[in-house]
């Protein structure tokens, strides 16, 4: 089987894995954070926002893995990238164009079907290309370039929008999408293998479990899940309500998400910043709790403050939970399933568990605002991370063991 020859940055392949995950950061979601703002001002209620994100949540779970075994069969992985960018981008537009019910149910459902296939597509082309060795420093080197293209994103949809209002950022989502199939494309094929992308360098050859069967036989991997589970249906609905609730007070939909989502995205840049430093001084499970005592201090904060500048502690509050859950979980998951030779089908177990929690908590999250007002949500949102603190202390050393002694192994990790 062959090793990948790539050294670092210097080769085209990775330098153009570098642009795609800047570029993913805006075409992969249409109008991610914005869709939220500009529906607000456009008269849909905090519980009609929360079914349509529930709805796009729970077809993107259901399609997860089932996209998954198809990126694992596939020779094509960049077509599974490229296909995805211009159905999210299109439906994107038509939602933009005509914000009916049939474009942003319909437009939102096939973001969430197609953009699914964006993920497991992109982790299969990152192992491919850098084998198993190098594979978590190159997802954090993925991580900071998506968080690094965010901001400049929304830096560039704040400053179209001023210029040119709607038509600065329909011009900006067509740009996006082309710079991320133009650097997709400029990956080399014969770069990726496609044994080591599905995660097979290191198989004998023998029949392996089905993969499923790890979520009930691997105490580890379940906890993980479910701290994860609770945490995100806290966490996740969040940032979509100071978005509806800063939008609607200040009539700027565009400029004010671009606002609080930068905030979080610069955050999460200092995050992936200082992640492996904290994991090395301080050990896994410290960072695992810092993460999760970020969120019931979010919730507090942004329920005791209704002015703007609350979006500044709160957001950075997400960048310091969601950020470090982000690179936490894939490691965690690595360390808890080492020499299975299952890495892949468990950790999207997990990201499959954690997607539930995170898709119903926008329907509870649009029945409490309806019902008590932000403040309620945000207070109810952030309490609920005390059960994810509570799980987490159960089973941290399950959760979060320590790193392997081998040199090779900690080097690569």
């Amino acid at each position: 089987m062959q090793s990948p020859s790539q050294t670092g940055l210097t080769d085209r392949s990775l330098v153009a894995l570098a642009f795609l995950n800047f570029f993913l950061a805006d075409a992969r979601d249409g109008l991610g954070p914005f869709l939220d703002g500009f529906l607000a001002t456009h008269g849909w209620s905090p519980m009609t926002l929360g079914i349509i994100a529930t709805l796009g949540g729970v077809l993107g779970m259901i399609a997860t893995p089932l996209f998954g075994a198809w990126v694992d069969a596939s020779h094509r992985k960049r077509m599974l990238i490229v296909i995805p960018v211009i159905l999210v981008t299109a439906a994107a537009l038509w939602t933009l164009a005509s914000p009916g019910n049939a474009s942003v149910f319909g437009g939102q459902s096939a973001t969430a079907i197609v953009g699914a296939v964006v993920g497991p597509a992109l982790m299969g082309l990152t192992l491919g290309l850098v084998g198993e060795r190098r594979f978590s420093r190159q997802v954090s080197r993925n991580e900071f370039w998506n968080h690094f293209g965010n901001v400049v994103s929304l830096a560039g949809i704040y400053a179209a929008t001023v210029a040119f209002g709607l038509n600065g950022v329909i011009g900006l989502m067509v740009i996006t999408a082309i710079a991320a199939v133009v650097a997709v494309l400029a990956i080399d094929p014969s770069k990726i293998n496609h044994d080591t992308a599905r995660g097979l360098a290191r198989d004998d050859g023998a029949p392996g479990p089905s993969g499923y069967s790890l979520l009930v036989s691997n105490r580890g991997l379940i906890l993980l899940a479910v701290t994860l589970m609770i945490f995100h249906f806290g966490n996740a609905p969040i940032s979509r309500l100071i978005a509806q609730d800063f939008s609607i007070q200040l009539g700027t939909p565009f400029r004010t998400t671009a606002v609080t989502t930068g905030v979080s995205q610069l955050s999460m840049i200092a995050m992936a910043l200082a992640a492996p430093l904290l994991i090395r001084r301080f050990g896994l499970a410290t960072v695992f709790m810092i993460a999760l005592l970020a969120l019931p201090l979010r919730g507090a904060i942004a329920g005791s403050f209704s002015s703007f500048a609350v979006i500044f502690p709160v957001q950075i509050l997400d960048g310091i939970g969601a950020g470090l859950i982000g690179i936490a979980t894939p490691i965690a998951a690595e360390r808890i399933l080492s020499g299975t030779g299952r890495f892949n089908v468990g950790l999207a177990a997990v990201m499959t568990v954690q997607g539930i929690g995170a898709s119903l908590s926008n329907i509870v999250a649009g029945w409490l605002t309806d019902f008590g007002g932000y403040a309620l949500a945000y207070w109810a949102h952030g309490g609920v991370a005390v059960l994810a603190v509570a799980a987490f202390v159960a089973g941290r050393k399950s959760i979060a063991p320590p790193q392997e002694s081998n040199t090779d192994t900690a080097n690569n990790r």
